[in-house]
């Protein structure tokens, strides 16, 4: 069991999304996320806070520097396979500097603003809740 931090980056209606490396122990997912697109984030750190490990996170993977304070909880998500199980927040940034680079080019294999009407696919599916629920005005629907 573990706690995961989604970063939906949002600039001028478009949103940035990671295409998860193909080949399953470089993209890092216990979720099985390999071969898909992904919002910056991962992992919350041992004693860490949420805001802190989005910045961390997004940072680490994309050189951009969000603004902490600005954060918007709009998903919370209980993500299971058959091996793992996650509870997901995923957040919505709309403040933040820098231009994405592939910091983890091993995890990540590049970066690419979408517009939130034309999507790629496919998408990880723990984001593909987040952006359920921030489409429908809701943080957690326990159907999905």
């Amino acid at each position: 069991m573990g706690i995961g931090i989604g970063v939906m980056l949002l600039k001028d209606g478009e949103i940035l999304l990671g295409k998860r490396h193909d080949e399953p122990e470089k993209a890092d997912s216990a979720l099985h996320g390999e071969g898909t697109w992904t919002f910056p984030g991962g992992k919350l750190d041992f004693g860490e806070n949420f805001e802190d490990g989005a910045y961390r996170e997004t940072f680490e993977e994309t050189g951009i520097r969000i603004d902490k304070n600005k954060l918007r909880i709009i998903s919370v998500s209980n993500d299971r396979t058959e091996t793992a199980h996650f509870v997901t927040i995923g957040f919505l940034c709309e403040a933040f500097e820098g231009e994405p680079e592939t910091k983890e080019p091993d995890e990540i294999t590049e970066w690419k603003w979408f517009p939130l009407a034309n999507l790629p696919n496919p998408i990880f599916f723990p984001v593909k809740k987040a952006l359920d629920n921030y489409s429908n005005g809701r943080i957690y629907n326990k159907d999905l």
